[in-house]
Order: structure tokens, then sequence, then C-alpha cells
């Protein structure tokens, strides 16, 4: 416990080393809502955070222009400190309250694998690969394994351990597939029952709903938006034809229409048989429409105002950008990726096309 002179319900001191940015970004959660800090490094590495403000479960702290991250988990009156390699995120050490010290050992006792698969990933998708003599196949077989280790090494852990929230936390990282729940929803059984009410639980649970509400062959859920041009769209004003939903947004650079053949599609195909709506995180709607004025093709687009997109997100649990849902004439999902060239395929057996 502390005492630091007035009402402050969290305390969090790091130590950090390697970290370039002195700017950290603390992120707390609740249940209900956020709230964000800004917080500059006193030394080199060395932080520290105080929050009066009651009510938050756990904070993740954003380093190097939020290109890396690492969450603690709260509980008040506990002070937490944080050590490390930001190099290595998910080995720093959280010490202070149950979650935090269970994680930190679990940490600890798989570090040199935490390690690799940093390293591996840096090699494949950083353009690092100081020190690595595998090539790229050997780089992604390895990491294949190593992913695999990890989950096994998680999922001995989550058994052994069905009383403690850190197995709440561990199902989370290594078990949440929004394709096929089968393992989270099996792990979640074999949790005690007095963490039914641990508020990762229940998210979990949600997850888990939401997941199955888009499974393959579900009927897709319905909604009701105005698009660019204040039409009204709802899924059933595409009747008897196949619908491609594409989730983008402006900054992804995988989401270029053309990346993801959507151009292809519009003339390929048939409007009788074949439409598109396309979903964006663009709050710009005067500056979208624009954009469209100047392109051969008038997309059905829909744009984040007035929240409309990130309610389609979180109706369709959408987790990664670009991703895409095709739905058939009879209005069930028997797609999902975020490979245009898969879609491609799909459709070409779909609609005989030549």
């Amino acid at each position: 416990m502390f005492s630091c002179g007035g009402n402050v319900a969290y305390q969090i001191e790091g130590k950090l080393t390697n970290l370039e940015d002195q700017t950290i970004y603390a992120v707390f959660e609740s249940e209900d809502y956020s709230f964000v800090d800004t917080v500059i490094c006193e030394k080199p590495g060395q932080f520290k955070i105080e929050q009066s403000q009651e009510g938050f479960n756990q904070v993740t702290l954003f380093f190097e222009d939020k290109a890396l991250w690492f969450t603690i988990y709260l509980e008040p009156g506990v002070k937490v400190n944080v050590t490390g390699d930001v190099h290595y995120p998910l080995l720093l050490q959280a010490r202070g309250g149950r979650i935090n010290n269970e994680l930190s050992g679990v940490r600890r006792d798989l570090a040199p694998l935490l390690k690799e698969q940093t390293d591996l990933y840096a090699g494949l998708y950083g353009g690092s690969s100081e020190g690595n003599p595998l090539d790229g196949n050997d780089m992604t077989t390895r990491l294949a394994n190593i992913n695999h280790q990890l989950s096994e090494e998680a999922l001995a852990y989550i058994r052994s351990h069905p009383k403690e929230e850190a197995s709440v936390v561990l199902i989370q990282t290594f078990f949440t597939d929004p394709d096929d729940t089968r393992k989270l929803d099996e792990l979640l059984i074999t949790l005690d029952p007095q963490l039914k009410d641990f508020y990762l639980t229940k998210e979990l649970e949600q997850y888990s709903i939401r997941a199955k509400r888009t499974a393959l062959g579900a009927e897709a859920p319905n909604f009701t938006v105005k698009n660019v041009y204040g039409e009204t769209v709802a899924l059933d004003s595409f009747p008897d034809k196949y619908l491609l939903m594409t989730f983008t947004a402006p900054w992804c650079d995988m989401c270029q229409t053309d990346d993801l053949y959507l151009d292809e599609f519009d003339s390929k195909y048939p409007k009788e048989e074949f439409e598109q709506l396309l979903i964006s995180l663009d709050d710009d709607m005067e500056g979208v429409r624009q954009v469209l004025h100047n392109d051969s093709i008038q997309w059905n687009l829909v744009t984040d105002s007035a929240g409309q997109a990130a309610m389609l997100i979180d109706l369709y649990n959408v987790n990664a950008l670009p991703r895409c849902f095709l739905i058939d004439n009879e209005g069930k999902i028997i797609l999902k990726t975020e490979s245009g060239m898969e879609v491609k395929q799909t459709l070409e057996r779909l609609l005989n096309s030549d």
C-alpha cells in the first residue's frame, strides 16, 4: 500500500531501458469508459503516473509513438513498478497486485520463447533480421512453432490455475480467434465459478457471442445506416444478391480498393447478381464525397459519421483491417477474409464468371 498525500487511487512507477521517445501515453480503462494521460519521463526511461479517479481495471502504456504497448492490471491502493527493456514489451515485468505478479512470473518462465518470438516478428515484418541466421521461410516456420509452444504453455497454466485472474488474461491473449470460439468456450468453462464476475471473463463471454453472430453460415446481422449520399442502406437493400461488405480505413495501406480487387469486382459482375458496401473509418464525409466525385465508380460507402462505421465494426466483430464479409443471396455469411484474392476466387466460383 502507499500514501502519497491527496487521494491517489493508482500509482505506477517505471524504469525502462532503450526507451527513445520519452513520451508515454497511459490509457486507463474501466468497463464503461476510458481516460488517456500523457506522461513525460523525468529521466530517460523513468516515469511516475498517479491517477486519483477510481474504478479503472487496467491501464495500457504506449511507447515509441504508440508502436509498442504493455498492459497493467490495477488494484486501488496498490503501487505497481514496471521494469525491463522496452524493445521486448512482452518481457516487461510489472510488480504490484495479484494479476501483475502472476503474469510477471509466467513471462519470466517463458522469457526465451517470448524473446525469440519478438525477434522473429521483427525479422519478418519489421525488416530487422540482424543476427538471425534463418531465411524468411525458416523464420515463418520457427515462429509458428514458437507460437504453438507458447499456446501450450499458456494452456497448461490455465488448467492448473483455474482460480487465477491471470488465467483469464492468458485466455484473452492466446485463445481469442474471431473465426473459431471453441477453444475459448472450452477454457471459460474450466475457470472457477468465482471468476464469473471478473470483468475480463465477462468481456470474453461477450466476445464469444459476437464471434458466433458472424460465424460462417450464420445469418448476417441486420443494420440500417446512411451512406455518404444520405441514402438509407440496410441489409435487405440487397435482396437476392451476393453482397461484399468491406471494412477499410484511409490510413490502412492494405485497404486500397484496387489492392482488394474491388474495382475489378465492380466492372466484372452485374448489379443484378452482386453489389458492394464499403465501411470506412473516416469521419470527413464531405471530403470523402469530393474524392468519390472524381472516381469512375460510384461506391456505396458508409463513413464513421455519427459512429455508423464503429457500430458496424462492433456488430460484425471486426478486429483488424481490411476485413471482407461475403454474404450470399440468402443473407448468410459465406466468407470472412482479409484477402481480396480469396474473395476473387470465391466470386469466380459462385458466379461462374469468365
